[in-house]
């Protein structure tokens, strides 16, 4: 026991690692920059001014959106995906595969699980005993379940999942905006350092040119840094970017989620408006700020195979439901909850449902596939 406990502690500070090499990084660029460039080096007041003021702006937002990411903690599923004392009692004694998933069959059928394992069974976590909902996936560096997990970053020491996707997105965001802009300020003095000055003797150097100070080497290692980190980040947001726009996860474009009518990688998407919104929320005002408001509650996805699946639509009766937890029924057939029904609605605004609106349920749902389809 105590050389495990051990070795988990160990593991537990070296995964901080990746993180306090960033911090270094970041707490050196904040003082070659504001120091030895701003101070030191740059002659012109309004230059200066300028500088700093915009700096500070992109520094500050980028260390938000950073410290979001790395202490929002995962959003794991609520307890209606756990199973029931006697159901866990019997699942562990069940040594058939089959008896453990037509058991998984029944505590999933009130549960808005539309997706299955490759296999067309229920998609279970042994180390969590819980039934996974959609795009939940385990993480094994963090040992809990992820709502809608998309991988576990090791320069954030945390799951990238619903809970902080946003965050994650304007860290990369505001990071390359940061290297951009130092990359972009320091690029005419990174050249002046570099290019004159070489020779000790003084006479050889131009009168109107910079010293040769020790604030040179923090300027040409600024710019190196500031465009190496801009290229890297580049192709990663722009990665992300595209995966927004297509409502997938890193894992789903590997790994495509399975349906009733098989994987499809599309299967979430709901068209790039709807899914830029779903990540971001219906207010444009706090798109840019990193405080939560992605849509949902990480466990109900609107799907577009389901809502075109006229008997995933309709509230089955109690003589289906039973027919559905049968033998020939991969997986339960629910009907769609109130909170998939908010984020199908129309472009006008996404707002929950009135009791009033029960009476209308036939009219909503031809409202949602016509909006749907456009």
């Amino acid at each position: 026991m105590a050389p495990s406990h051990v070795l988990k502690c160990c593991q537990r500070v070296l995964a901080w690692v990746p993180v306090a090499f960033i911090a270094l990084v970041v707490a050196w660029s904040y003082y070659a920059y504001v120091v030895e460039l701003c101070v030191f080096t740059i002659s012109s007041t309004a230059e200066k001014v300028v500088y700093l003021v915009v700096f500070h702006l992109s520094f500050f937002m980028f260390v938000w959106s950073y410290w979001k990411t790395i202490f929002t903690s995962p959003a794991s599923p609520s307890n209606e995906f756990c199973l029931s004392k006697a159901d866990k009692e019997q699942y562990e004694k069940e040594e058939r595969p089959e008896s453990q998933q037509e058991i998984l069959r029944r505590a999933a059928k009130d549960l808005p699980i539309y997706t299955t394992t490759a296999s067309r069974a229920i998609r279970y976590c042994d180390r969590c005993q819980l039934i996974k909902p959609d795009r939940c996936h385990h993480c094994s560096a963090c040992d809990i379940c992820v709502l809608k997990m998309d991988h576990h970053c090791p320069w954030v020491n945390n799951c990238v999942g619903f809970s902080n996707y946003k965050f994650f997105l304007l860290f990369l965001m505001y990071s390359l905006l940061y290297c951009l802009f130092v990359a972009a300020t320091v690029l005419q003095y990174f050249i002046k350092f570099w290019t004159l000055c070489r020779r000790k003797a003084a006479e050889n150097c131009p009168k109107n040119e910079l010293p040769d100070t020790h604030a040179k080497f923090h300027v040409l290692f600024l710019f190196f840094v500031a465009a190496m980190f801009f290229i890297s980040i580049l192709s990663l947001f722009s990665y992300h970017c595209w995966l927004v726009g297509k409502n997938r996860s890193t894992i789903e474009t590997f790994r495509a989620p399975t349906f009733r009518n098989g994987p499809d990688k599309n299967g979430f998407s709901l068209g790039c408006s709807k899914n830029l919104r779903e990540v971001f929320g219906d207010e444009k005002k706090y798109w840019l700020l990193p405080i939560f408001t992605s849509l949902g509650d990480g466990c109900n996805f609107p799907t577009r195979l389901v809502i075109m699946d006229p008997e995933q639509v309709t509230v089955p009766s109690q003589n289906e439901s039973a027919k559905s937890s049968g033998t020939n029924q991969s997986f339960p057939t629910r009907p769609l909850s109130e909170s998939q029904n908010r984020l199908l609605a129309g472009d006008c605004q996404w707002v929950e449902s009135g009791p009033e609106e029960e009476s209308v349920k036939t009219g909503a749902k031809k409202h949602i596939i016509v909006s749907l389809e456009s």
